[in-house]
């Protein structure tokens, strides 16, 4: 097949065209290399694929790019490009949101229209549920953002299935439950508190250490990407995809610390505004629909990390 993967360069979108290389299929990776955290390090994430021929590498930016040229010959989509995080979300940060999570969506869909693509798959968030009512939490939980960031992924998502109602276009959305794993984004919670601990630094723990989370190892997350892109599942699918088990912020700290071999330092802060209290979703859907569980535990996920950041500290020592 040949694919398209919008943010290749990216955390999740590097690991996941890896994988579909190495499986045999072409790739067609667009990414703009935005600032939303060092340029440098999404490039290198492609060194591994740099070269290989059956991969093309597109620095465009889906808000002004011609759609149409981009799904030109490509019989599938994976679209990861996007803006993350949530605290940057509010305020005037809110507008670049708008533009990279809904408005970029809904310029692929509507070229999509006109392919003949057997898959449109997304990435969606947990953050689109906001403090759930139910744990772990169904697709069919009404979803209630507590960010603007959730709000625009539950905005793309609506547009995906929309498309796939009125247009017949493959969509299937994937509702991603806290990823981490090497190359996980510098800014992301576990990522620094690992980076922090190496460098003898605090981490800045926000609130009591109650917030739990549903983790999800980044080798699941490409192993559902891929099932999403080959599955029948139904166009205008919405599938959690989690690790069904959670832990809360304590808990990760007491993980961290043993795979690190010392005490994880914290600086105690209130809690941020947009961050849900807990997250863990249910996997049943993407496992009917899809075929995929995940099966890496959180323990084995951390130590994996742990290794992989003191490898990256001895390369670039801060």
């Amino acid at each position: 097949m040949h694919i398209l993967v919008t943010g290749c360069a990216g955390f999740i979108g590097s690991h996941t065209t890896e994988r579909l290389l190495l499986d045999g299929h072409r790739v067609r990776g667009v990414d703009c290399f935005t600032d939303n955290y060092d340029p440098a390090l999404k490039r290198s994430h492609l060194i591994g694929v740099a070269g290989h021929p059956q991969f093309e590498l597109i620095e465009s930016d889906l808000v002004t790019a011609d759609p149409h040229a981009l799904l030109s010959g490509i019989d599938a989509v994976l679209h990861l490009a996007g803006q993350p995080g949530v605290r940057d979300s509010w305020a005037s940060g809110f507008e670049i949101y708008v533009q990279r999570n809904i408005t970029a969506t809904q310029r692929l869909l509507e070229a999509a229209k006109s392919t003949n693509i057997s898959r449109f798959a997304a990435a969606s968030s947990s953050s689109v549920y906001g403090n759930a009512e139910t744990y772990p939490t169904t697709e069919l939980a009404v979803p209630q953002p507590v960010s603007p960031y959730g709000v625009t992924k539950l905005a793309a998502e609506h547009l995906c299935t929309l498309y796939a109602k009125n247009f017949a276009v493959p969509t299937v959305s994937l509702r991603y439950f806290t990823v981490y794993g090497p190359r996980q984004r510098p800014d992301m919670a576990l990522r620094r508190m690992i980076d922090m601990s190496l460098d003898g630094k605090a981490f800045p723990l926000f609130g009591d250490g109650s917030v739990s989370r549903s983790f999800t190892y980044i080798n699941d997350v490409v192993e559902a990407n891929l099932a999403a892109l080959l599955s029948d599942a139904p166009s205008g699918s919405v599938c959690n995809i989690a690790n069904e088990s959670t832990a809360s912020m304590t808990e990760l700290i007491g993980l961290v610390s043993s795979a690190l071999g010392q005490p994880v330092q914290l600086d105690h802060l209130p809690a941020a505004a947009g961050d849900a209290e807990r997250t863990g979703g249910s996997s049943d859907l993407a496992k009917q629909l899809l075929g995929w569980s995940p099966s890496t535990t959180l323990e084995e996920g951390v130590a994996e990390m742990v290794a992989w950041c003191r490898q990256e500290q001895a390369r670039s020592p801060r």
